[in-house]
């Protein structure tokens, strides 16, 4: 929580110089751009980066995942681009604190705030108090103007009340003060205020001044955001053609007479610095409108400002942070990588050598006889992250772009250690990924591209899950796996799972079909799977037997589990080599 109040300081801080400097690059221009600057300042304290980042991750998932993960190489995005993609769930969440010192900390710091939060609301209050009361003790006064106008006795300036509805209150006597052409002054004055909407965005930045109280940048923004309000109300009643010396005296009668607003929402005429605005009213000079160069430059700025935050929620944040800790990534302690030669377990590959597959303990892990690709499709894919996503088939169905010719070829026996406990999806995750960057070099990306696709959707009739007909294929007997039970002259089940989700179900099919599947059917839950089929890709399993009578995939889903594959577009994870060499052996 502190660190991501510290964060969110930062870069409000940040934006706020950032919003001070464009000021002096427009400080020839009228007072509404530079007030808009200050104004955009303010509200950042109230909006974090996070938000947006949140709202540019939720706006990703309504388009097409094009990036299924990021690039897993060379320079990562830097620290600072993370800790600001750190998301809103995680930025404000409140954590067990492991350390009893930090705690106590935090709690002072939190009484200390609420403190302060509470003096503030007690002075607003007061002050409002004020304004209501002589709000309520004043009278209409007939005056044609675009708001009400009440009279009201004290000692108060004249001033716009109200947020939604706007009244104008003038201090009982003003219009014996005043000449008619300042009175005419005064009154356009407060208009400009009523047409800008100042008293609401001046509640904001109150709001951002009581949560904020202890940053004294946030008061020096409340200053020029007063500055820049009158003056752009002084630039209106001149562009009116209101003559200088009039509502020069105008104002400097008032002040004589009356006392500021406690509010700074309450809109008077006074306030700011006083010589300063004399000085310019009496110069009679109305500021330049923006040109076309400095049109440009705030649009690029504010484009920016909303991008940048959008556009690193949209590029997928778990997996920024993922890569944010990749300087972090967890290594084995020794890792040794030979070459396959003929005579060694597992060398002929798939169906020859009798390859045992992946063998692990806590803390060990052998992978005998295997292609580069093998690990490079575990280690960055399916445990990439030290957690399993999917099944362990990717291998048959990612394509790869810019790998050597060896990458499949040529296979390689990994055994690794590393103190504890660690599961077998962080060896195969991310310590595989550091012994593969270390030992092989390697350097990837992983792109996404549009493709032919099937939808797996349900059939008309309805989802026949969990399976109930079993008379169409032998399944194998779950108290003796070496024995099949079933109807004499059924085929053997192709496909017999148990307690299997709609997303590993589609995995499971992958391999067999010639394009992806993407899951439509919106089941959720786990279900036992048993089913009959032959391959539809011949490509792929070009070996298996002629079965004629034994439906294919698409028919089998349809008649045996009431789903179906409707033809669509979708996007399939590529990898993308960009370096890889053969390792030295050791």
């Amino acid at each position: 929580m502190l660190g991501a109040l510290t964060n969110h300081l930062w870069q409000s801080t940040i934006f706020a110089l950032a919003a001070a400097l464009l000021t002096l690059a427009f400080r020839k221009n009228r007072a509404n751009v530079r007030y808009a600057l200050w104004l955009a300042a303010s509200l950042k304290f109230l909006v974090p980066f996070a938000l947006l980042i949140a709202l540019g991750t939720n706006l990703s998932q309504l388009l097409p995942t094009r990036n299924a993960a990021p690039e897993m190489t060379g320079p990562a995005i830097s620290q600072t681009i993370v800790q600001i993609a750190q998301p809103v769930s995680e930025a404000f969440s409140f954590a067990p604190v492991q350390q009893h010192a930090t705690n106590w900390l935090f709690l002072a710091l939190i009484a200390v705030w609420g403190c302060g939060f509470f003096a503030i609301g007690v002075m607003r209050f007061r002050a409002w108090r004020h304004i209501r009361a002589a709000l309520r003790s004043s009278t209409p006064i007939d005056i044609p103007v675009a708001v009400e106008v009440r009279s009201a006795p004290g000692l108060l300036e004249p001033g716009v009340v109200g947020i939604f509805r706007p009244t104008l209150l003038l201090p009982e006597g003003i219009l014996e003060s005043l000449t008619p052409s300042q009175l005419e002054a005064v009154l356009a004055h407060e208009l400009a205020h009523v047409r800008r909407r100042d008293n609401l965005t001046a509640a904001l930045h109150m709001l951002v001044e009581a949560i904020f109280w202890f940053h004294p940048i946030v008061w020096w923004i409340g200053a020029r955001l007063i500055a820049e309000r009158e003056r752009a109300c002084d630039e209106t009643v001149l562009s009116l053609g209101k003559h200088p010396r009039d509502y020069a005296e105008a104002i400097l009668n008032v002040c004589k007479i009356y006392v500021e607003s406690p509010l700074v929402c309450v809109s008077g005429i006074t306030g700011a610095s006083l010589k300063k605005r004399i000085h310019a009213i009496l110069a009679d000079r109305i500021a330049a409108n923006l040109n076309f160069a400095k049109k440009s430059l705030l649009i690029i700025a504010g484009a920016a400002a909303l991008a940048l935050p959008l556009f690193v929620g949209m590029i997928d944040t778990p997996l920024l942070r993922a890569q944010s800790a990749s300087a972090d990534k967890p290594r084995f302690e020794v890792a040794s990588v030979k070459p396959c030669v003929a005579g060694d377990v597992g060398f002929g590959g798939r169906g020859g050598g009798g390859n045992p597959g992946p063998q692990w303990s806590p803390g060990r892990l052998t992978v005998t006889c295997q292609p580069a690709w093998f690990f490079i499709t575990r280690a960055y894919i399916v445990y990439a992250d030290g957690q399993q996503h999917g099944l362990a088939m990717v291998d048959i169905t990612t394509p790869v772009e810019g790998a050597p010719s060896w990458l499949k070829a040529e296979r390689f026996t990994i055994n690794a250690e590393v103190p504890g406990n660690a599961s077998q999806e962080m060896m195969m995750g991310p310590m595989m990924q550091s012994l593969l960057e270390d030992r092989f070099r390697l350097k990837l990306h992983i792109d996404s591209k549009e493709v032919p696709a099937y939808n797996l959707v349900v059939a008309k009739g309805g989802p026949k899950l969990p399976q109930t007909d079993n008379s169409f294929c032998r399944r194998m007997d779950p108290n003796n796996r070496g024995q099949r039970i079933g109807p004499q002259n059924a085929p053997n089940c192709t496909m017999q799972f148990k307690g299997i989700s709609m997303a590993d179900f589609v995995g499971l099919l992958r391999p067999f079909m010639d394009r992806p599947i993407i899951d439509r059917t919106r089941i959720s839950g786990k279900f036992d799977i048993q089913m009959v089929w032959v391959p539809d890709n011949p490509n792929l399993f070009p070996n298996a037997p002629d079965q004629p009578d034994v439906p294919s995939i698409p028919v089998a889903l349809k008649e045996q589990l009431g789903l179906e594959l409707v033809p669509a577009k979708g996007f399939q994870q590529t990898i993308v080599i960009d370096h890889i060499e053969k390792p030295t052996p050791n």
